[in-house]
């Protein structure tokens, strides 16, 4: 199961993609010579009144690993998805050995690119927030394949910083925390870095799904994700030895959590649950599950206890890297990585021993619609997620 069989994500609640309704150019217009002109509208109404279409948001996150699109329309419910891509290239690739982006990752991170850029080009005023993150945060020679990714494709990224990626995790998924629940522990393993986000609602929670970031009472970029973990210890062949390694190592990141004792004592006196978005996750509820192949539906917004974590990992760390390989919810692609991402959510569990979790299908794409949407007064909380029981037993 790769990032690209992922591909449009919704959330919870809000329509399917679908074609965009017919338009035609405006009359008041003059023609454009066959050139489509930049402003459209809906055919006019019977009484002659024309409605103009929503304004067109678009989020690129180009990662360590991953390289995700989405495109949408604001919608009374949050938004709909009106295309999306998703694809693992793996542009950290090699870096945390030496220290730069490899040409070969360059080159499969820019024909990726040009996909993203072909399907902005085919929606006219997209209102668009372009993000890199870990890989381009810290290797070498960043500026000189973004300045090269700006004059062959002419897309400009921000490279945000660590705590922008945390706000925008929050904000992509809050609506997915339990209505009722007074905290939650938020975190998003990556291929180059993991945040990890207490969100603390015993003072009010924010009514705007845009504004949860606010709740934040601690968080911490971990300098760990799957791509620099399996270059550390390996992801192919993982004895149980080597993963109490990996778990030890990301352990020892977790030490420098800011409230680290205090977030104990609240997990004691309140039913705080952990919120997990990353293929990892994902991918352990699809195992959980025991789906033929992965389904977004299935799996975005279930809950999954603690005892359940337990016997899909076992079963995961007894499976060979070629039955990884097989499996419909790992792939080729993700088989030399899930058990790094594991070890990353197992360390995080024995910090902080949550009863349960609730798996996220989404994140910083929809993070950054949210926020776009919020900043011009169009997003409109949709209706809270509802709650699914976790099906039958990983086998």
């Amino acid at each position: 199961m790769t990032d690209h069989d992922r591909s449009a994500v919704v959330p919870e609640g809000h329509a399917p993609s679908r074609a965009p309704e017919p338009v035609r150019q405006n009359r008041d217009e003059p023609s454009s010579g066959g050139k489509r002109p930049s402003r459209w509208t809906s055919a006019p109404k019977p009484n002659g009144q024309r409605k103009r279409r929503p304004q067109t948001y678009a989020a690129l996150d180009l990662g360590t690993n991953n390289c995700r699109l989405l495109i949408a329309r604001p919608t009374e419910s949050g938004f709909r998805v009106l295309d999306g891509f998703s694809r693992i290239v793996r542009l950290g690739e090699g870096l945390s050995q030496t220290g730069r982006l490899s040409t070969a990752a360059m080159d499969r991170t820019i024909e990726a690119l040009k996909i993203c850029s072909t399907k902005l080009a085919q929606h006219d005023g997209v209102k668009a927030r372009i993000i890199a993150t870990e890989a381009c945060r810290s290797a070498d020679n960043s500026a000189a394949f973004l300045a090269r990714v700006k004059r062959e494709i002419g897309l400009e990224f921000e490279v945000i910083d660590r705590k922008t990626e945390a706000e925008l995790a929050v904000t992509g998924c809050a609506d997915l925390i339990e209505t009722d629940s007074p905290g939650a522990i938020l975190f998003d393993i990556g291929g180059g870095s993991s945040e990890l986000a207490w969100l603390d609602f015993r003072g009010g929670r924010p009514r705007n799904q845009g504004k949860t970031a606010a709740s934040i009472r601690s968080w911490q970029s971990l300098p760990v994700g799957v791509v620099s973990i399996a270059e550390k210890f390996g992801g192919v062949d993982v004895t149980p030895e080597i993963f109490e390694a990996m778990v030890a190592h990301v352990g020892s990141q977790l030490r420098h959590f800011r409230g680290r004792d205090k977030l104990r004592e609240m997990l004691g006196a309140h039913p705080v649950h952990f919120l997990g978005t990353s293929g990892t996750v994902t991918t352990l509820a699809g195992l959980y599950l025991g789906l033929e192949r992965y389904e977004r539906s299935k799996v975005d917004g279930l809950w999954m206890q603690a005892a359940d974590v337990d016997a899909t990992m076992r079963v995961l760390l007894a499976m060979s890297y070629e039955k990884r390989m097989a499996n419909p919810c790992i792939g080729r692609e993700r088989a030399d990585l899930v058990i790094p991402g594991c070890a990353i959510f197992e360390a995080i569990r024995r910090e902080w021993p949550c009863t349960r979790i609730r798996v996220a299908d989404r994140g910083l794409r929809e993070g950054i619609l949210i926020s776009l949407m919020s900043d011009d007064r169009v997003w409109m909380r949709g209706r809270p997620a509802r709650k699914r029981q976790g099906g039958r037993n990983a086998k």
